[in-house]
């Protein structure tokens, strides 16, 4: 299997937020793998295509994926 880049992982997890989370968690890991490959920082998400496109969905989002080890950020 070929390595993922950020953005087609970042394209899984709005799949996975989408269809009620599934596999949410495999999706950190690999989106970490794919973070640490191309020595950025941080995630960046389009707000817009969010579940829960608010404060609380986003903070709670943030929390989720810090705990896993990647920050998030979101776009203007």
């Amino acid at each position: 299997m070929s390595e993922q880049t950020v953005a087609e992982v970042t394209d899984k997890i709005y799949a996975s937020i989408q269809s009620d989370n599934s596999d949410i968690d495999l999706h950190i890991a690999d989106l970490k793998q794919a973070l640490a490959r191309e020595g950025a920082k941080e995630a960046v998400f389009d707000p817009a295509k969010l579940a829960h496109n608010n404060r609380s969905g986003r903070k709670l989002m943030q929390a989720y994926f810090r705990q896993r080890g990647v920050t998030v950020k979101f776009s203007a």
